[in-house]
């Protein structure tokens, strides 16, 4: 893949059409002569997730810093997106529109990379299909807001995966985390990032935002993982 840079412009899409109806989208448009295009999926609505939130953000950021399409989105119910929140079920079906629209307008393999809720709902759909080439799940929720999360499709994921988590993260216990991780078939990364709760801030022993280290992991996977080079700007 050569560096030859162009701008990233972020365009919002109003052609992403679920079966719950019209999902609210923004893309950033990437290079042409870029090898992947990617999708990052958002946490809970329920807790205030979107497509805005700051760990979706700096996972976007990481993928445009190799000059790739980024598309982002709203779950159904959330924001101005159409339907109404379906626990996970549904957006799975959410998940599948993306990657259909990412396909029908790049034709290019895609990255993916969840948070939170976005995490287990995003490889519970992208887990098998072969357009999805390379998996990541950021905060991979155990129990949270009453909501247990499992993995037992997990052990079918054969591509590529990258897992990053706080050592702090209230939602996913280390022990419970760890058994997770250990479920999934290599190729794989596992890393836990000190002084880091959930959503990648710092502790009372460790503080300042990690994002920029959860960011930076994200990077060093993707250029040793497929061969990306990083643009002049990112």
């Amino acid at each position: 893949m050569t560096s030859t840079h162009s701008a990233s412009h972020i365009r919002s899409l109003d052609d992403l059409i679920g079966p719950a109806g019209r999902l609210e989208a923004l893309l950033n448009t990437g290079r042409a002569d870029a090898p992947y295009s990617a999708l990052v999926c958002h946490p809970h609505p329920a807790g205030g997730g979107t497509m805005h939130n700051k760990v979706v953000y700096h996972a976007m950021k990481a993928f445009s810093a190799f000059g790739l399409p980024v598309l982002r989105f709203n779950f159904r119910g959330t924001g101005l997106s159409e339907g109404e929140h379906d626990e996970g079920h549904g957006e799975q079906d959410d998940v599948r529109t993306a990657l259909d629209w990412l396909t029908k307008e790049f034709q290019k393999p895609i990255l993916f990379a969840g948070f939170s809720f976005g995490s287990q709902v995003g490889l519970r759909a992208c887990c098998g299909d072969e357009r999805v080439k390379g998996l990541i799940g950021l905060g991979l929720p155990v129990r949270a807001g009453g909501r247990d999360y499992s993995y037992g499709f997990l052990p079918q994921c054969a591509a590529p995966k990258l897992f990053l988590s706080g050592d702090h993260d209230e939602f996913g216990p280390r022990e419970q985390l760890t058994r997770v991780w250990e479920s999934a078939p290599e190729p794989k990364r596992t890393l836990m990032i000190e002084g880091a709760d959930h959503f990648f801030q710092g502790t009372t022993d460790s503080p300042g935002a990690k994002l920029q280290l959860m960011q930076t992991a994200m990077r060093q996977w993707l250029a040793e993982t497929f061969g990306l080079v990083e643009t002049t700007h990112r």
